[in-house]
């Protein structure tokens, strides 16, 4: 069966991300109260998925946000060429003293029964400045441009990114490629702006021009504004989760396709793990795998990667899902929020190899 999704042959670019680049600073196992150093990661929400398409899956990719021209930034965009994605930037100066600023994120890895913690310094962030008209559409859809993917976390940064995101996906369309939107429902985020009512209300106007959505139960029904049963963090069981998908299609019933992981979290290392998807009307599920994490960090960007590739090339849908279950199966046991596995790799696990010694 065919996923129901009309994807242009070729293009300039394969895929291409809107959204805000961060640099996430990770003590390891250490709390950050006591940590001494901290590694950084490059990260962000949507940039997340055009790396991982770019380094592991070999797709042209691209990423349009803000960059700040000082060091932060400097280091922000090396790390950006080396994951072999192009950037489209609007530049920003900085003043020396107060920003605008490349945003930080906080997360230790957590252990055992202490899990993960995260938060933020979104302060005067360059990203959260970004406006409708900052991008020439035409100019980056001129060569042709297959996929266009955005995020919750990026709309939710300021009433003006939200209006931006509302714009790519409009263009996107115009220019014939296909749009998805990972719902990525943050409350610490949208609370700024007026919460999980404002949240939904922004979503929609979104998702009016959107092909294929990412999120789970709770954030359908949050960054959705639709009603379901209450979210139980700890099943594997995708009942729930198909059991909303017609009323995410007759809310919006140009959508042609929701995807998500699910995970059981036994330990802040030892997970379950699988993935599931509704594509024109037939539903997916992957195996359960007994997952052994490092961090945790990116693991459902991996997903969205490894799916989107999958369908990107033509791939039938239960194996599109099986892509993505592997592909982020694997980036939970590297450190950082991008991906450092192979093709080979994730095409093995998918098709149920194991961890043993490769000699």
């Amino acid at each position: 069966m065919g996923s129901g999704l009309t994807i242009r042959k070729d293009g300039e670019l394969d895929f291409l991300s809107v959204g805000a680049l961060v640099h996430r600073l990770d003590p390891g196992i250490i709390p950050f109260r006591k940590a001494t150093e901290c590694a950084i990661h490059v990260s962000g929400g949507e940039y997340n998925v055009a790396a991982n398409l770019a380094n592991c899956f070999g797709m042209k990719a691209g990423i349009a946000s803000a960059m700040v021209d000082y060091p932060i930034g400097d280091l922000i965009a090396e790390r950006v060429r080396a994951m072999g994605v192009r950037p489209y930037y609007t530049h920003f100066e900085h003043d020396g003293v107060n920003g605008p600023n490349m945003a930080t994120v906080y997360s230790d890895r957590g252990y055992g029964v202490r899990g993960p913690v995260v938060f933020y310094n979104r302060c005067n962030e360059a990203a959260a400045q970004l406006r409708p008209g900052d991008f020439d559409w035409k100019a980056i859809f001129a060569g042709g441009v297959r996929w266009v993917h955005s995020g919750g976390i990026f709309a939710a940064l300021s009433p003006t990114t939200a209006e931006l995101a509302v714009e790519a996906m409009q263009a996107a369309k115009e220019a014939g490629a296909v749009t998805s939107f990972d719902l990525n429902f943050r409350e610490k985020l949208w609370k700024v702006w007026g919460g999980a009512s404002k949240a939904a209300e922004t979503i929609a106007r979104i998702v009016e021009h959107v092909d294929v959505l990412v999120g789970n139960e709770e954030d359908l029904q949050k960054g959705l504004g639709i009603e379901g049963p209450r979210v139980a963090h700890s099943k594997l069981d995708p009942s729930v989760f198909f059991g909303m998908i017609d009323k995410v299609v007759k809310k919006h019933p140009q959508i042609k396709a929701v995807a998500t992981t699910l995970r059981e979290v036994h330990s802040t290392n030892r997970h379950s793990w699988s993935a599931v998807a509704w594509l024109d009307g037939r539903t997916y599920t992957a195996p359960t795998l007994e997952l052994d994490v490092y961090d945790r960090v990116g693991g459902g960007d991996g997903f969205a990667a490894g799916f989107f590739y999958g369908l990107l090339t033509g791939d039938n849908p239960e194996e599109a899902v099986k892509l993505g279950w592997a592909h982020g199966a694997l980036l939970t046991t590297f450190p950082g929020d991008t991906t450092m596995a192979t093709l080979e790799q994730v095409r093995t696990l998918a098709k149920g190899g194991s961890a043993r010694i490769q000699r």
